[in-house]
Parts: structure tokens; C-alpha cells; sequence
């Protein structure tokens, strides 16, 4: 199966475990609204890639690690939409959840889909069990304090913080979760995978603070222009358009050249270049080239 197809079926596997008529229907069709239809699934891809790097010998625990990290991605998305944060009335081109559901599904919504991230880490360890503290360590540490995805939601709400220790907070946190989880869930050594994920979650925070300066909401399927108005971190404040697009260069060069000798270090050199070139918003493409 490709790595696209195992993500989909593990995530519809997830919500078949987690749904039943007992439950609520409306919360359930929040969550659902969260997840499907997803945008790039990049997070996943990624451990997927590395867990074949490693020799993915136990594809339940990798697909397991990739589904976690997504719906964790998926929560944030669905929390950093609220009006207490960016307030934004879409996401993926559609209604976002509170939205569509209301804020207090939204909120209930996003709790639910971290703790099924979890319980997906539990059952699909169940042949490994000896990967699944390692795992469920890692993928914690992305999300929590002191560097995990809500500590990086919480440096927006600090006065003057440090632009890098934001973005590897807020994007590259999950990013490096992911090549980690991806070595550990094929019980590889985790550590030559780490700088991997961070330079390319760098990259995609970096991408994001260019797509929200120059892009249009047709481009982006969200609102643009938060970063200015509510006065937030980013690359392009920091650096302007010309040095935000270098740096975006520069990371994803560095992210290749960090990829260790492995037997799929050429596919996920295809996977970065592929991805570089979708983070340059349209308007910059000629600038990049």
C-alpha cells in the first residue's frame, strides 16, 4: 500500500475506533470536519518516508506514529482557529469548526482528537509494545511544554519573543516528532532524524509567515494577514520578503543535507524538493527560481 492509502485507512481506522452510536453525533462530526478532507498530510508522509528509510519492520507501529502526529496537527489547527486566537471563519477553502459546529465543539473537538492521537500510539503498538514509551514520549514532547505546539500558541501571547525559538515551537516541533517517531517506530536509532525535522518545520513556519504577507485567501484556503494585524513573530516582520525567502531556501537545502545514509535517502530528498517547491507562494515562484 502507498503511503498515502495507509494514511487515509489508518485515519478512518482511528475514527471507527473512537465513534460509536453512543456517542455524540455532533462532537463526532466535528472531529470528522477536522480531519477529512486533510491538506498535504506532510507530517505523516514524513515518518512514513523515514520509517521505510529504517526498514519499517513493523508498519502498524509506524502508521500508528504518522496517524498521531496528523490529528495532533489537526487539533492545533482546529484550537489556533478560535476566536480567542486567530479567529478565522475558514480553513482547507471551507467553514473552520467553530465555525461550523460552534465554539464549544470546536474546543471539545480539538481535546478529543489529542487524546485519540494517543490511544491510536496504544493500539497500534500492540505488536511492539516495547516502542510504544519511546513513541508516546516523543509525540508528547512535541505537543506539551516547554517546546511543544502549545508552547509555541502560548510565546504569541509573550511580549517580544525569539522568532527561532517560536517557529521550532510552534511547526518544527511536530515536524521533528515525526522523523523521530518514523526511526523509532522501525526501531532505529532516533537521533541522526532530529535536525531533519526541525529544519523543514522551520521551513514550513517560515513558508506560512510568506503565504500569509503576500498570498490571497483563494491561494491559502484561510485568512491572510493575521501575522500583521495581531502583531505576531514571523519571518517576514523579522527578515523582510527577500530574506523570509532565503531563509525558506536555506532550510530546505539544510534539510536535505541532513538526511543520514539510508536505503530511502533519495526518496525523501524527492519528498523535500517536491515540498520546496509547493511552500513558495505563487506570487514569489519567479523569485525563487
Amino acid at each position: 500500500m502507498d503511503p498515502n492509502s495507509r494514511i487515509e485507512a489508518s485515519l478512518n481506522l482511528a475514527f471507527t475506533r473512537a465513534q460509536a452510536p453512543s456517542g455524540p453525533p455532533m462532537l463526532g462530526a466535528a472531529m470528522r470536519h477536522a480531519v477529512f478532507p486533510g491538506g498535504a498530510r506532510v507530517r505523516p508522509r514524513l515518518c512514513l518516508a523515514v520509517a521505510y528509510a529504517c526498514g519499517d519492520d513493523d508498519p502498524a507501529s509506524a502508521d500508528a506514529a504518522g496517524t498521531a502526529i496528523e490529528l495532533l496537527h489537526c487539533a492545533s489547527l482546529v484550537h489556533d482557529d478560535l476566536p480567542c486566537f486567530d479567529d478565522a471563519a475558514t480553513r482547507r477553502g471551507r467553514p473552520s469548526v467553530h465555525a461550523a459546529y460552534g465554539e464549544p465543539l470546536a474546543v471539545l473537538a480539538g481535546d478529543a482528537l489529542i487524546v485519540l492521537a494517543f490511544q491510536m500510539l496504544a493500539w497500534g503498538t500492540v505488536a511492539r509494545p516495547q516502542r510504544l514509551a519511546p513513541l508516546t514520549l516523543t509525540v508528547a514532547q512535541s505537543v506539551g511544554m516547554p517546546n511543544g505546539i502549545v508552547a509555541g500558541q502560548a510565546w504569541e501571547s509573550e511580549p517580544n519573543p525569539n522568532l527561532a525559538t517560536y517557529q521550532r515551537a510552534k511547526t518544527g516541533s511536530l515536524f521533528a516528532a515525526a522523523t523521530i517517531a518514523g526511526a523509532a517506530a522501525a526501531g532505529a536509532d532516533p537521533q541522526p532524524w532530529r535536525h531533519l525535522g526541525e529544519a523543514l518545520g522551520e521551513a514550513y513556519q517560515v513558508a506560512d509567515d510568506l503565504l500569509d504577507a503576500v498570498s490571497n485567501p483563494a491561494e491559502t484556503d484561510k485568512p491572510v494577514g493575521r501575522d500583521a494585524a495581531l502583531g505576531r513573530p514571523s519571518a517576514v516582520r523579522s527578515y523582510g520578503i527577500s530574506g523570509a525567502l532565503h531563509l525558506l531556501q536555506t532550510l530546505t537545502q539544510d534539510a536535505a543535507d541532513s538526511i543520514p545514509n539510508c536505503q530511502g535517502a533519495d526518496t525523501l530528498r524527492q519528498l523535500i524538493a517536491q515540498e520546496a517547491r509547493r511552500l513558495v507562494p505563487k506570487s514569489l515562484s519567479h523569485a525563487a527560481a
